[in-house]
């Protein structure tokens, strides 16, 4: 397979979906003629026109708005949100309308969108724009929350995305983007709602997704070379609907489960997974449950104080250790 950037894999998920249904339309800031703020859409208004490309006035409240009544109508609308930060100013929008519109019309209406775009934060743009919004998507029944860590699932996930009839978000990483990994030429979809065992092991169950998948990858390699520890690490890739099945087999085989994610801890998609495996699975726990995830604060401007803010795999393998113990 041809090894492609997490970038590429996006575009050419949107490009398959635009070829295959006409329905399929691309709006966002600078999506058009700049190429979209991070390259993703390069060479999609050139390929597919202006009518399928639509650049929008700085205006998410408006913008996404106007989305989501066009998805009400049968279109297929792929949303860039710049920043992920910015899904606040249209929150009436995509969690009190698209979320619920299929149960307050009683199935009559569908709400086929996606709204896609980076929510990390190590990119030092300060802390209004560093959000990492999927425990609040997440918490509102009728939508889809998905959270890629690589390009072939960043392609395939969304493929299955654009294809879905309920709102689906999707939350990428800027960090990601240039990051490369094989990606099959021919067709695939990823099913929503379906954890991938990145590495399997037997003395520790890692639990993450996103960008903390790779730095959990790269502190597990580090704790099997220099300590013999066997880390198995769990990619949720959805966080509605949530695999439990997947992590349940993995921590009843190693007794021991470590959490990493890039939210705060508080309230956070770490919160539900600590309590849904203890309420499934305690009896085959060795050991409490551990939490790693961002220092609880605003994204600090400071890169390197940054650095240290986020998961990384000093503080994971310092986490697992404890989690061992």
């Amino acid at each position: 397979m041809p090894a492609i950037t997490y970038r590429e894999a996006i575009r050419h998920a949107l490009a398959e979906e635009l070829t295959r249904d006409e329905n399929v339309v691309i709006l966002g800031e600078e999506v058009a003629q700049f190429n979209g703020a991070y390259k993703v859409t390069e060479g999609l208004l050139e390929k597919f026109g202006p009518k399928r490309i639509v650049d929008t006035p700085i205006s998410e409240a408006g913008f996404i708005g106007m989305g989501v009544g066009a998805s009400m109508l049968g279109i297929r609308p792929v949303m860039e949100l710049m920043f992920w930060s910015f899904y606040s100013v249209a929150f009436d929008q995509i969690l009190n309308n698209a979320a619920n519109v299929r149960y307050m019309s009683g199935g009559q209406i569908n709400c086929p969108i996606v709204i896609r775009g980076p929510a990390n934060g190590g990119t030092n743009v300060g802390a209004t724009h560093s959000h990492t919004p999927e425990n609040i998507l997440a918490h509102h029944p009728g939508v889809k929350v998905v959270v890629p860590s690589t390009a072939y699932d960043a392609k395939g996930l969304l493929k299955s995305a654009i294809r879905d009839n309920d709102p689906v978000f999707f939350l990428e990483n800027t960090i990601l983007y240039g990051e490369k990994g094989e990606v099959p030429t021919e067709e695939y979809l990823i099913p929503l709602g379906l954890a991938d065992v990145k590495r399997t092991g037997t003395d520790l169950t890692i639990v993450s997704y996103g960008r903390a998948v790779i730095q959990s990858l790269a502190a597990a390699q580090l704790l099997q070379q220099e300590h013999n520890i066997s880390v198995e690490v769990v990619d949720l890739r959805s966080i509605r609907p949530l695999d439990i099945d997947t992590v349940l087999a993995s921590v009843r085989k190693t007794h021991r489960v470590l959490i990493v994610e890039e939210q705060r801890p508080f309230c956070s998609v770490g919160t539900q997974l600590a309590y849904m495996i203890q309420r499934e699975a305690f009896d085959e726990l060795d050991g409490p449950i551990c939490r790693l995830g961002t220092v609880d604060a605003p994204a600090i401007y400071s890169p390197p104080v940054e650095a240290e803010q986020l998961p990384n795999p000093q503080r994971i393998i310092q986490a697992a250790r404890t989690a061992l113990a």
